[in-house]
């Protein structure tokens, strides 16, 4: 008898630890990122077999066969779904790796999946869709492409020392001291698929030198493999072309070239720096609000693996794109299966050539690994928990950037919702209202001049919030008075080019289970007779319901009319008012496309036609972009119109939602030093449409209810601890509620 009751004891605990809310904490390691253990045995597996010959990522030739990129390689999701739903044994994981083969006779691209870590002992060779190869031009520029830019630009420098010295008051490339030029480059990098070809931007190396262009730009070809043999093809300078840095020479040394003359380097270099200025009326001897969590936080972490009142969630920071979320329910309930950043791009236009050339798609300057360390109380609240993150990309170990995530509770300061119901005598009935708290998980990429903040943020009432931020430098030029057609003068010799910020995200919705349809609603006006008074007429709105059948119904074009309402919805499942489980997607964008369809460039960016476009969910069609966009957009790899291409039928099916968001970005006076993030945050929305039967945060023990009798006392009631706590205030919660004339 003993035995049977501890087996049922044991029986019983298995249960409890095997439930859904188990099975999603332990399920949450498969979307974790590769540990730097993983990442060094992926990389001694790969250089032990010698017939890929590889060498060390930094060695200085460019002749060479090497690592560019380890990530992980993402479980198919059915597979996924048995361990998040089920307990089923995880399948091994993966390592995704990106190998430069230029030591041979034809240089190419190859990916490898590489299986199972820690371990590894096996790899094979990972395709795109339709078996696109992989352009070796596409590659992104390493820093050993970097180390040899710089050596040229150093050699050429010499021959135009008298012209920049002269131009900028004494500054030079090389041999400078503190009055050192520095350079930025542009993508994409030639005008087709197979040239290497870059403008460089020469400016003076001071604080914020995105600021500082000096008149200056270059363009290199740079496609062959020998840097000895990578030439100077055209020049740039006040506003006149060269063929050749000799002919700029010549002619400015005979008097054809009319001459710049920059200002000294004194003070006036120094408007790009965060140093402060002007007068502000703000106390300086005493801080501003904080940020307190009075009796600790309120959510658990469990490595990758979060929970708060009422979600749960993993996530990973993708090295080639960014943030991403997998496996997000609320209540157990799961809403989304995966929600992530694809790409961001920044077209600009411009009168300098490099302006002109300018079109960023940020995925191939390795967006992911561009997360660095989180200031406490500026970046993220004192009290976030601060996560380490681990990149191996352009590198021949893993790189730990400390402190690049943080996940932290905070109150907006808007109620989630209130009411006064006043009593219009002097008093009122009652008032309640709930303290608006989310959950914010955040990282920020700098991508060259722009930083990125990308936040998930979490709501008590089923919400989630999907946002970026925009600030850091402008892209900037030299200033032409042409240029005034493409941009704003910011300072004596820049201008900030005009540019527009588009933001795609991949949003897997599993809305109460992973056979959903998707329907837009909006509104008709009707006009009728008015029922109680015939003579007259009534005309008011009515719903106006559309069900999209097909991939091509459910991709919304730039420039056409978008629906204000778009549901995901589970026909199959129903609220308790008969209605269809839903999730809406809400837009806050000022987003419109870039490039007229089919335009060179515009090709590789074919999801910035739609705003949102809807397809059926595939293993295949995992990402809408690629780290090789950026350097061969005219014929990508991945080509997002080829997802909507078969308009397959998109009813009862697992759906996946394409979403666009941006802004256009004309700069101002205002924006030197930086873009303030104020008026510049684009994202979406995911609000439960008819998910529930009421609104979940009814749950939350944090709402106040005060009611007033009919002798004017008033009765506090709360569910929380009546004084917050000495770092809030020693007062306790007090209210009186009554109004009167003075």
């Amino acid at each position: 008898m003993r035995l049977l009751c501890l087996l049922l004891l044991a029986c019983v605990a298995s249960c409890s630890t095997n439930g859904p809310r188990e099975h999603a904490r332990l399920g949450a390691s498969m979307f974790a990122d590769l540990t730097a253990q993983e990442m060094k045995a992926v990389r001694a597996y790969l250089h032990a077999i010698q017939d890929l010959g590889l060498s060390d990522a930094t060695s200085k030739t460019m002749k060479k066969n090497s690592i560019l990129l380890v990530e992980l390689h993402l479980p198919q999701k059915q597979r996924a779904l048995k361990v998040l739903d089920h307990g089923h044994t995880k399948p091994p994981r993966q390592a995704r790796v990106i190998v430069q083969f230029g030591n041979q006779a034809r240089p190419n691209i190859t990916e490898y999946i590489v299986s199972p870590l820690p371990l590894p002992n096996s790899h094979r060779v990972k395709t795109f869709k339709s078996d696109r190869p992989i352009n070796f031009e596409s590659r992104p520029i390493t820093f050993v492409e970097y180390y040899h830019i710089d050596k040229i630009l150093q050699k050429v420098s010499m021959k135009m020392h008298k012209v920049l010295f002269e131009t900028t008051g004494g500054f030079s490339y090389g041999n400078c001291s503190d009055h050192c030029l520095t350079f930025s480059d542009v993508g994409p990098r030639g005008l087709g698929p197979t040239e290497r070809r870059s403008w460089i931007i020469l400016q003076k190396f001071v604080e914020g030198f995105f600021l500082h262009p000096i008149g200056f730009e270059l363009l290199l070809n740079h496609h062959d493999l020998d840097p000895e043999r990578w030439t100077i093809e055209k020049v740039w300078y006040n506003s006149m072309y060269f063929d050749s840095i000799e002919e700029l020479v010549e002619q400015y040394e005979s008097g054809r070239v009319e001459k710049m003359k920059l200002s000294e380097h004194d003070d006036n270099d120094f408007y790009s720096t965060y140093k402060p200025r002007g007068h502000s009326n703000t106390p300086t001897d005493i801080h501003g609000p904080k940020f307190v969590e009075p009796q600790g936080h309120r959510y658990r972490i469990h490595q990758n693996f979060v929970e708060y009142a009422g979600w749960s969630f993993a996530y990973r920071v993708r090295s080639s794109a960014g943030l991403q979320v997998f496996d997000l329910r609320f209540n157990g309930e799961r809403i989304a299966y995966e929600i992530g950043v694809q790409e961001a791009i920044a077209f600009y236009a411009g009168d300098t050539p490099a302006a002109m050339q300018t079109k960023y798609i940020d995925a191939g300057w390795a967006m992911g690994t561009s997360n660095f360390e989180l200031a406490p109380g500026i970046d993220c609240p004192e009290m976030a928990t601060f996560v380490d993150l681990y990149h191996y990309y352009d590198t021949d170990k893993p790189v730990q950037y400390k402190k690049a995530l943080c996940i932290f509770e905070m109150n907006t300061g808007t109620p989630l919702r209130r009411h006064f119901d006043s009593d219009y005598e002097g008093g009122f009935h009652f008032y309640a209202g709930l303290e608006n708290t989310v959950l914010v998980l955040r990282t920020v990429a700098t991508v060259y001049n722009y930083d990125y903040i990308w936040d998930f943020l979490f709501y008590q009432n089923g919400v989630v919030e999907v946002k970026v931020s925009a600030t850091g430098y402008i892209h900037a030029t030299f200033f032409t008075p042409n240029g005034l057609n493409y941009g704003t003068k910011v300072q004596k010799h820049v201008l900030g080019n005009i540019h527009t910020h588009l933001i795609h995200y991949k949003v897997d919705l599993d809305v109460s289970g992973q056979h959903n349809s998707f329907e837009s609603v909006d509104l008709k006006l009707v006009n009728f007779t008015n029922p109680w008074s015939p003579k007259h007429f009534v005309v008011q709105s009515k719903l106006q319901k559309t069900e999209h059948k097909t991939e091509r119904s459910a991709a919304f074009r730039f420039g056409k009319k978008f629906p204000r309402y778009l549901h995901f919805t589970n026909p199959n499942k129903k609220n308790r008012w008969g209605h269809q489980k839903s999730y809406r997607i809400q837009f806050n964008s000022h987003a419109n496309s870039v490039l007229p369809r089919g335009w060179q460039e515009e090709n590789g960016i074919s999801w910035a036609r739609y705003p949102l476009a809807v397809t059926r969910r595939k293993d295949s069609e995992a990402t809408s972009s690629s780290i090789y966009t950026q350097h061969n957009p005219w014929e990508p790899v991945v080509n997002f119109e080829d997802y909507i291409r078969n308009n397959e039928d998109i009813v009862n099916q697992d759906l996946v939602a394409w979403v666009t968001v941006g802004f256009l970005h004309i700069p101002h006076s205002e924006d030197i030093p930086n873009t303030a993030t104020p008026g510049n945050a684009v994202g979406f929305f995911l609000r439960p449409f008819n998910f529930f039967d009421e609104d979940p945060s009814l749950a939350s023990k944090s709402t106040v209810i005060i009611r007033q009798n009919k002798r004017g006392n008033v009765n506090i009631r709360r569910w929380t601890p009546e004084v917050v706590g000495h770092c809030v205030t020693d007062e306790p919660f007090s209210f009186n509620g009554t109004y009167a004339g003075v």
